[in-house]
């Protein structure tokens, strides 16, 4: 069975392989596997792009996107739709005409309606390079690698860290994606009165089961908490000759810059 795997950490947001599936397939009459894909409207291959956190402490998550070729489609709804033995996800052109049903029961939002001849189209992983004994072009202008394509039993290694896109009903998708980023929690800690960044400082962050994760603040005082999942969490800040800092409470439903702390130094002169 052919998976497709996408390491997230290697997508630098190109559109390669976006580009890549309109040059392959807009203008391109490839039956009986696919009828031109439409010049516009149409991302059978997109990446996704989200913003996390806030100004200054942002970063850029790129997600590549398609049909998730499940093993239990739910865009099966009719004998147009087959589920190939190498784990393809087909429509047929043919049998697919007039069927907007098929599109509606998508719950990815990755099959798309061509107004001009009446049919669903979608990735169905470059189906006829595959069956020529080559690969998805999107995978093969993959320029970073981000994008790898194969047997099942040739990635069992990526499949067992990896994640997907969550099922929708049991459609056990087949696309895995590695190296997710999730949510960030970061800040930063300086003292106003030397007008300096505290390098050093110890930062733990505690979620909602107790669990306890440390960090130091680097050389401008920033701290990062990264691959955080929704909850609530708890930040303590500690530095040696400085007063620290409790931030309770923190709902994190995405990415949260807390801002930049001041920590006053101790005072240590010796009582009279």
């Amino acid at each position: 069975m052919k998976v497709f795997v996408i390491d997230q950490a290697r997508c630098n947001g190109c559109h390669g392989c976006q580009l890549a599936c309109k040059d392959e397939h807009c203008g391109n009459d490839w039956m009986p596997y696919q009828k031109p894909q439409p010049e516009t409207g149409h991302f059978w291959m997109k990446v996704n792009q989200t913003t996390h956190g806030q100004v200054p402490k942002v970063k850029i998550e790129y997600q590549p996107y398609m049909c998730m070729q499940c093993d239990n489609p739910k865009c099966a709804i009719c004998d147009a739709v087959t589920k190939r033995p190498d784990g393809l996800v087909a429509i047929d052109p043919i049998k697919a005409e007039g069927r907007r049903d098929i599109m509606e029961a998508c719950p990815y939002g990755a099959i798309y309606w061509n107004e001009e001849l009446n049919i669903p189209q979608k990735c169905d992983g470059c189906a006829h390079l595959v069956d020529a004994g080559e690969i998805p072009h999107c995978v093969d202008m993959c320029v970073t690698e981000a994008l790898k394509f194969g047997d099942e039993e040739d990635f069992a290694e990526e499949i067992a860290r990896a994640t997907q896109i969550i099922p929708e009903d049991g459609c056990r998708p087949r696309v895995y994606y590695l190296n997710a980023p999730g949510l960030f929690i970061g800040g930063a800690v300086f003292n106003s009165e030397i007008d300096e960044c505290l390098e050093g400082a110890t930062v733990t962050l505690t979620d909602q089961t107790g669990a306890a994760t440390t960090v130091q603040s680097d050389d401008w005082g920033d701290f990062w908490f990264r691959h955080l999942v929704p909850g609530t969490y708890k930040v303590e800040i500690a530095l040696d000759g400085y007063e620290g800092k409790v931030i309770e409470d923190i709902v994190l439903d995405k990415s949260l810059n807390l801002g930049d702390f001041d920590l006053p130094k101790v005072d240590t002169t010796p009582l009279i």
